[in-house]
C-alpha cells in the first residue's frame, strides 16, 4: 500500500516552530497551495502577523500559541486544532533551538534546554498526533532533525545529539506507523539562511535560504520517501563522514573547520527559542 501523503481536503496542517525560519516559509508556502495550516509557537505576535500574511492565499493559517515543552499544552493544541478547525492530517514537527556546548565550558542548563525543546518537545507532540491519526487509520508526521545529527561536531554537543536522536526515533517508528497507516519522514536540512545563522562567526557551506528550504520540505512531503534532505552536495558529504574511521574522520573536520581558529559553533541549523 502506499504511504498516505496529505492533501488539503484531507485536513489540517500542523506546524511547530513557526513562527520564523523554515517553519514560517513552510506554513505560508503550504498556505499558497491550498492546506489549511495551523501554527503553533510562543510567540503571539509573530505568529498574527503570520496569520495576516497569508491572508489572501488560496488556504489560510490558524494561530494556537503553545509550548513544545509542556506536554500538556500539546495536549490540549492538538485537541483544539481537532475540534476546531478538523483533523491533523500532517504534522510538521520543527520547533527547535541551537546552543553551543562546548568543552571547555559544559554546563547542565544547556544540555537540559536543548534536550527539552529538540527531542522531549517533539515526543509532547507526537504522542498526541499519533494517537488521533492511528484512532483514523492515515495521517503523515515530519519530524525535522538536522545534519549536524549525522556526526560529532565541535560545539554541538547537545544540539547534535537531540538531533541524532530524532533521526533514530524517526528511523525506530517508521516500523510500527507504517502498519498504522502513517506516513512517518525524516527532514534532514543543512544550514539554512535565517536571522541567527546570520550570527555565526564560520563559513556555512551549501547555505540554502528559508524560502528554498521551504520548497524542498513542501515537495518531499508530496512524495513517499522517507528522507528529505537537502542540500545534497552537503547531506551527501555528510554521510560519507560517517564511514570514516574516528581517527581520519576527527582530522577530516579539523581540516574543514581551520586548525587554530576558534570557532563559536558548527551546529547545522540554528533555530529560534521554542516555538518564538
Amino acid at each position: 500500500m502506499s504511504p498516505f501523503i496529505a492533501r488539503p481536503e484531507h485536513g489540517v496542517v500542523w506546524i511547530t516552530g513557526a513562527s520564523s525560519g523554515i517553519g514560517r516559509a513552510l506554513a505560508l508556502k503550504l498556505a499558497e497551495e491550498g492546506y489549511k495550516v495551523s501554527v503553533t509557537a510562543r510567540s503571539h505576535d509573530k505568529l498574527l502577523a503570520l496569520q495576516s500574511e497569508a491572508s489572501g492565499l488560496t488556504g489560510s493559517i490558524v494561530v494556537l500559541d503553545g509550548d513544545v515543552t509542556d506536554a500538556k499544552d500539546m495536549e490540549h493544541t492538538v485537541a483544539a486544532i481537532e475540534y476546531q478547525h478538523g483533523p491533523v492530517a500532517l504534522a510538521v514537527l520543527n520547533a527547535g533551538i541551537y546552543l553551543p556546548a562546548r568543552g571547555e565550558d559544559l554546563n547542565h542548563e544547556v544540555f537540559e534546554r536543548s534536550f527539552a525543546v529538540n527531542l522531549h518537545g517533539v515526543v509532547n507532540c507526537l504522542v498526541p498526533a499519533v494517537r488521533e491519526m492511528r484512532a483514523r487509520g492515515y495521517g503523515q508526521i515530519a519530524i525535522v532533525s538536522s545534519v549536524a545529527g549525522y556526526g560529532g561536531l565541535p560545539g554541538s554537543a547537545a544540539y547534535g545529539a537531540t538531533k541524532a536522536a530524532l533521526i533514530n526515533m524517526a528511523e525506530s517508528l517508521n516500523f510500527e506507523l507504517d502498519r498504522m497507516g502513517i506516513h512517518i519522514q525524516l527532514v534532514t536540512p543543512g544550514y539554512v539562511d535565517t536571522p541567527l545563522t546570520a550570527e555565526n562567526k564560520f563559513e556555512m557551506p551549501d547555505i540554502v535560504s528559508a524560502q528554498q528550504a521551504a520548497d524542498a520540505i513542501a515537495a518531499g512531503l508530496k512524495s513517499p520517501a522517507f528522507d528529505i534532505s537537502f542540500p545534497k552536495g552537503m547531506v551527501y558529504r555528510a554521510k560519507l563522514l560517517k564511514f570514516l574511521p574516528y581517527s581520519l574522520y576527527f582530522r577530516v573536520i579539523r581540516y574543514f573547520l581551520g586548525s587554530g581558529r576558534k570557532r563559536q559553533s558548527v551546529g547545522a541549523r540554528a533555530t529560534p527559542h521554542p516555538a518564538e
